[in-house]
């Protein structure tokens, strides 16, 4: 159990929030609860109650421009719990709870313990775009915030129904934190995958044989990536040069069925492959957030207040889930390409896929 405690205290002085934690692993079929403690000062509540929420929200667009309209803001999924007047809600008292409760301390004001379960399917991306207002934004969107994603938060606030819509909740009745869900990549990444084109040119009654491989499954962010590249070419035209890149791409399906394809690496490597020759190389590359923050368009992992991230991790989905529920999918594709002399080219994709390691002592899962 970590010995940081994060804590929010609402406007008021009526409610105080703590958790232990604030990121929580999804491990496909299941996802860790949320624990946490509220300490509740009951003065002047009246016929108000206090409730604990767990939500997962999508944006489009960033909170400075809901003042003119420019912001779109939808629950995903949604989970409240009355914790006063005392509706049930207990609880069996975890490790982190026993944390919690000693940092909240004073015994004379009113504390509840509680525990929330996320639903398995939600996932925690940031997609960065650029908005054009009356003049173009000059500053790069990385710096300038998020402008669509998928955020977790746990709120407490004062209210006499859970969620009233004609009910207007004050911000000084409310504290919240907002959280991130994660996933790690399985412990058995599986094979690589490989991908192969013979290609014949006008002029020439032979082909030229291309095919790309990697050697596992899932690799990790920042780790090289090897690509191994074979080359038969069995014309007389030369192969001049061969072009690697890593596409990411954006499906954001919550409110359309938009897509956004970015990339993300481009490597020229000048070997060249005579007519009527073999090649064979393996080809070091690594896509990395650093090379790619002037870009817009590009798909982050969720970050908590201006911490730094990377480049969002590729979605895992579990069999029948409904991808709508996900707000954003995120994918990898490799490209190798061969420049040949004489204006032809040779191309073939592989699937990537781009995760996070396990944590030493966590448990293990396998992909569905």
């Amino acid at each position: 159990c970590s010995k940081r405690v994060f804590k929010k205290t609402s406007g008021n002085g009526q409610l105080t929030l703590y958790l232990g934690k604030r990121d929580y692993v999804d491990h496909v079929d299941s996802v860790d609860p949320v624990e946490g403690v509220l300490k509740i000062d009951p003065a002047d509540l009246g016929d108000r109650k206090v409730w604990i929420q767990l939500a997962c929200a999508f944006r489009y667009g960033r909170e400075d421009l809901d003042v003119i309209g420019l912001s779109f803001r939808k629950d995903i999924w949604i989970q409240h719990i009355q914790l006063y007047p005392d509706a049930g809600h207990k609880p069996t008292l975890t490790e982190m709870h026993d944390t919690l409760l000693k940092k909240a301390g004073e015994q004379d004001i009113l504390i509840y313990i509680f525990f929330c379960s996320f639903a398995t399917f939600l996932l925690f991306v940031t997609f960065y775009y650029t908005i054009y207002l009356f003049t173009i934004y000059h500053k790069i969107i990385y710096d300038t915030g998020k402008a669509c994603g998928v955020d977790f938060e746990v709120k407490a606030y004062l209210a006499q129904s859970a969620d009233d819509p004609d009910e207007k909740i004050d911000k000084k009745d409310t504290c919240r934190l907002v959280i991130r869900k994660i996933q790690f990549a399985p412990d058995n990444t599986g094979s690589g995958q490989k991908a192969e084109l013979c290609k014949s040119f006008m002029m020439s009654d032979k082909p030229v044989f291309l095919e790309a491989s990697l050697d596992k499954e899932i690799y990790y962010h920042g780790d090289p990536i090897p690509v191994t590249v074979k080359i038969k070419n069995e014309t007389n035209k030369v192969v001049k040069k061969i072009k690697v890149t890593v596409d990411q791409t954006t499906d954001v399906v919550l409110y359309s069925a938009d897509k956004y394809t970015k990339n993300v690496l481009c490597e020229e490597f000048g070997e060249t492959v005579e007519g009527n020759a073999n090649f064979e190389k393996t080809l070091p590359i690594t896509p990395l957030l650093s090379n790619n923050k002037e870009k817009r368009g590009l798909s982050l992992d969720g970050r908590l207040k201006d911490e730094d991230t990377n480049l969002a991790s590729t979605t895992i989905i579990r069999g029948g889930m409904d991808k709508e529920m996900l707000g954003i999918l995120v994918s990898y594709k490799i490209k190798v390409n061969l420049m040949v002399s004489g204006g032809g080219d040779v191309t073939v994709e592989l699937p990537l896929t781009l995760m996070h390691p396990k944590p030493k002592g966590m448990p293990t899962f396998s992909p569905i």
